[in-house]
């Protein structure tokens, strides 16, 4: 048997901890692909704090929109957005939960953003490195604003690995809406403009039976001293409209 044969790829592919000889890890990559079937999310820095826009795909009329767990509330100064296995999302969420609580049990103040993204990256990390485990199947973007009232937003991997944004996508047809954002963001936008740019790569990363519905669609926002408030029905239409 060959390395890069059949038998060969199939030997690496039942292990997370094993390297293939082409230097992959594949249940890392196949937990990166559950993330890529999730629905689109979003988060946003602008000129007052850090937006997060999600689609909620709604998979049957009887099903309650509200249930569907897709934007988390980690501290009142950060929310999370999730895309792959919800499970796996709210195991994480409620350990983010604790480590931040825990800092304000033992030092009396908030936790910083970056020092709870690398430990949750720390923990995905480790079930990618021990037998008897297997990788989580999400992908985060945690944002909001810092005890030094800096905005700050990043993007977490099943891998463990992160990596700092001003403004970066999740979910399915990710790389279509993060040329939207690309080429449309700019610094310090307002939160009309911000929104509207969401909404815009959102919908750029539909496919051809999506239908594009701005009623499914989840927008909240964190700034100092407002912890995370979701835009209602009507307060979104009215950022949207071409009426200023």
């Amino acid at each position: 048997m060959y390395p890069g044969s059949k038998a060969s790829t199939a030997a690496y592919d039942r292990a997370a901890t094993m390297f293939s000889p082409d230097g992959r890890l594949y249940q890392v990559e196949y937990a990166s692909k559950i993330v890529e079937q999730g629905t689109i999310g979003i988060g946003f820095v602008y000129d007052k704090g850090v937006l997060f826009g999600a689609d909620k795909k709604i998979s049957s009329p009887l099903l309650l929109a509200d249930s569907i767990e897709k934007m988390f509330l980690v501290d009142d100064h950060i929310a999370a957005i999730s895309s792959g296995l919800v499970g796996d999302a709210r195991r994480l969420i409620q350990i983010a939960r604790q480590e931040s609580q825990e800092n304000q049990a033992y030092y009396g103040e908030e936790i910083h953003i970056e020092t709870l993204v690398k430990k949750i990256a720390a923990i995905m990390q480790i079930f990618t490195q021990y037998g008897g485990m297997r990788p989580f199947g999400v992908s985060f973007i945690f944002g909001g604003i810092d005890p030094t009232k800096e905005r700050r937003l990043f993007e977490v991997e099943p891998s463990g690995a992160l990596a700092e944004y001003k403004a970066v996508a999740i979910g399915k047809n990710k790389k279509e809406s993060m040329k939207v954002l690309e080429a449309g963001y700019k610094e310090n936008m307002n939160m009309r403009d911000s929104v509207n740019l969401i909404v815009t790569a959102l919908k750029a990363g539909l496919t051809e039976n999506d239908k594009f519905d701005l009623g499914k669609l989840d927008f909240a926002f964190i700034e100092p001293g407002i912890k995370l408030k979701k835009l209602s029905k009507e307060e979104l239409q009215n950022l949207t409209s071409t009426k200023k």
